[in-house]
């Protein structure tokens, strides 16, 4: 069995992955943005039915993940305001205008979020050298990164992805996703030698996600 993280872009995904056996969610709002930051009422009120881990996405737009100091300075108010609320970890990644890691804003987002675990999410996979960007997050201070290898989707990204799970070491969890399925997921696992998998289960190009997907997820 894998640990699963479930991406819910909504209260009832969150639900759905909580009661059929996901490890941790990844709140967000904004499906068609790839994941914005959510809605403050919305996650107090999820907060109060859900005992397992959820993980806040920090993200004020869709779009690029270079951000304008009005931007940031908003990032690190909702972050506050969300943390409030005991969720569990926080989900964010800032580049800088060259597409690197962005360690100084990365580390004080970080920092605010201590003592919680903060993971670095897909802004990796537009960042620049695979190696250096893995060493910069490290040094930032994130737990884990959600990345598909730099790739458009987890099967393109494989080697990438073992090469990661390799280069990590033990110093960071690599949370594979980005075009994650149950019917994919035990041949990336067999091959990356990852630990943690990210999937949304949505299986119907709608927004919610599908609980025998969930399930399948899991167990596979």
């Amino acid at each position: 069995m894998s640990k699963i993280e479930i991406a819910c872009f909504n209260p009832e995904s969150a639900i759905i992955a909580f009661e059929n056996g996901a490890d941790r969610i990844e709140l967000c709002d904004g499906l068609s943005e790839g994941g914005t930051t959510p809605d403050f009422e919305i996650t107090k009120e999820l907060r109060t039915k859900i005992d397992i881990p959820v993980f806040v996405m920090i993200r004020p737009r869709g779009g690029d993940f270079t951000y304008s100091e009005a931007e940031f300075n908003q990032m690190k108010k909702d972050l506050l305001q969300l943390k409030s609320l005991n969720v569990d970890g926080f989900v964010f990644g800032i580049l800088d205008e060259h597409e690197e890691v962005n360690v100084e804003q990365n580390t004080a987002l970080v920092e605010l979020a201590q003592p919680l675990p903060c993971t670095f999410h897909r802004a990796f996979d537009r960042a620049k050298d695979l190696e250096e960007s893995l060493e910069k997050v490290i040094s930032c201070g994130f737990k884990t990164i959600l990345t598909s290898g730099q790739k458009p989707n987890v099967s393109e990204g494989m080697n990438n992805l073992k090469k990661l799970v390799e280069l990590s070491a033990g110093r960071i969890e690599i949370l594979v996703g980005g075009g994650l399925r149950s019917t994919n997921i035990e041949e990336i696992r067999a091959f990356t030698k990852a630990g943690y998998f990210h999937s949304s289960a949505i299986t119907d190009g709608g927004s919610i996600a599908n609980p025998d997907e969930v399930i399948a997820l899991k167990n596979k």
